[in-house]
């Protein structure tokens, strides 16, 4: 399985995660693994799936990323066409790129992040990817698709666009909590992976953020009447209803959209959903 790709495997200590693209049908469903308070793990090249949960086993034995990536591919007789990007619990990095990977291949490392690719435009893509994230600040999800973006806009994988993905651990942090999978998401195959990836990690945060306390707007009779007259215009409310009649249909309205998590209050309102309010009430 020949996966030329661009990737960035990182953390920030609180969350791990993977970002990676490639012209590479779902290159998602092969290259990233992570694991909250373990590692994150990005195999590519002529993938070797297996150091995913070999390797995510070792770091959680706390082994450190270089001895992680040193195990796999010591082991590993095929491992000149491998290549591979590691980062540990404690924010350590390593990457490793086999002599038999197609030009231009390698990695680069630097506090909590390795970035790696092959079958690039360039050296340039891992160096933008690695100032990216260096330079960057914010969750590691905005980070690691800022890295992504870089890695894009220098060039990519130069044999085109066709999929990417994101994945991003953190301890509880799943949907109900029953898991560390806080997000993960895939464009399995797009003219512009990225832009709908991109895309997508927007939808992620609408849908499954909570809000912002300091962005919240106070419900007053001036935005409560903005909100009734985009309920009345989708049929869910009367001009005429009271505001309690009001609020119910705003909670009803939420719960057909999936907004639950953006929409508890009766006092206040997200800047957010009143935007998708008002969209879907003039579309």
């Amino acid at each position: 399985m020949l996966i030329a790709t661009f990737s960035i495997a990182a953390t920030d200590g609180t969350d791990w995660g993977v970002a990676v693209a490639s012209k590479f049908l779902a290159v998602g469903s092969a290259v990233p693994a992570a694991a909250a308070g373990v590692g994150a793990i990005a195999t590519q090249a002529m993938a070797n799936t297996a150091y995913r949960p070999d390797g995510l086993r070792w770091l959680g034995q706390g082994l450190p990323a270089a001895e992680v990536v040193a195990a796999l591919t010591g082991a590993d007789p095929e491992r000149e066409h491998r290549q591979l990007g590691v980062v540990d619990k404690a924010g350590g990095a390593a990457t490793y790129t086999g002599s038999a990977c197609f030009s231009w291949a390698g990695g680069r490392t630097g506090p909590g992040c390795a970035c790696q690719g092959n079958i690039l435009a360039g050296p340039e893509v891992v160096d933008a990817m690695m100032a990216d994230f260096a330079a960057s600040h914010g969750g590691l999800t905005s980070r690691l698709l800022g890295a992504l973006v870089a890695g894009d806009t220098a060039g990519g994988d130069r044999r085109g666009r066709q999929s990417a993905a994101i994945l991003v651990v953190r301890a509880g942090a799943g949907y109900g909590g029953f898991d560390d999978r806080m997000v993960d998401l895939r464009v399995d195959d797009h003219t512009e992976p990225i832009p709908e990836l991109v895309r997508l990690v927007d939808l992620w945060r609408l849908h499954f953020e909570a809000p912002d306390p300091e962005q919240m707007l106070p419900l007053d009779d001036q935005l409560l009447e903005r909100v009734r007259r985009s309920l009345t215009r989708m049929g869910r409310t009367a001009a005429t209803a009271s505001r309690e009649q009001t609020l119910d249909a705003l909670q009803a309205w939420a719960g057909m959209e999936n907004l639950e998590e953006r929409c508890h209050s009766r006092e206040q309102m997200d800047p957010l959903v009143m935007r998708l309010l008002e969209e879907r009430a003039t579309g």
